[in-house]
């Protein structure tokens, strides 16, 4: 896979690297079907080593369990791409997870999320050009965030835009997410990319 530019938007530098709380298991943590996958996935995406996959695989069971669920939502749901990036997108950036921007800047670009975007959902709720879509997503995302529940006023907003199938999904994307950075962070999972 070859990697998109970066938006203007990103920090010169980011912070130095804190040492990792737990480090990245090796073939015996991860155990063979682990360790395969790990080295397959890190060689497709082109980085030397997905730290989310060498930290987490450790728990195999958990993994395991998550795994196709995480897939199901990213790549697989019945929200556009486009969208599933949006909201993942402004989840890691109000939840300050380096991990999931640097991953999903460079994921967003290749799902038709163009840098005007990009750049508009880190500027939420203070920017303008998004689609009515997008708004009413990320203000849902910034309330969920925030409250852990939308208003009657947000769920009808939301609704005019998705289907039930997508509403449910789209609830399930923010949580998982936003589990998904509170672990990155709490672990202190290295970058995969130098950048």
């Amino acid at each position: 896979m070859v990697n998109p530019p970066l938006p203007a938007d990103r920090p010169d530098r980011l912070p130095a690297p804190a040492p990792p709380r737990i480090p990245s298991g090796s073939r015996r943590e991860l155990g063979l079907f682990g360790w395969l996958f790990c080295k397959t996935s890190a060689r497709i995406w082109g980085v030397p080593e997905i730290h989310l996959f060498t930290v987490f695989a450790q728990h195999r069971r958990l993994f395991w369990s998550w795994a196709p669920f995480g897939g199901v939502l990213l790549r697989r749901g019945r929200l556009p791409g486009c969208d599933t990036e949006v909201v993942i997108l402004r989840v890691g950036h109000v939840r300050k997870s380096e991990y999931e921007l640097q991953q999903h800047r460079r994921i967003a670009l290749t799902r038709g999320v163009e840098p005007d975007t990009l750049a508009a959902v880190f500027a939420w709720p203070d920017s303008a050009g998004l689609s009515a879509r997008h708004e009413a997503m990320l203000s849902a995302v910034d309330e969920l965030l925030a409250t852990r529940t939308v208003s009657d006023e947000s769920w009808q907003r939301l609704a005019g835009h998705l289907d039930r199938r997508q509403l449910i999904e789209f609830v399930m994307l923010v949580g998982q997410y936003d589990a998904l950075a509170m672990w990155l962070n709490t672990l202190e999972v290295p970058m995969d990319y130098p950048d």
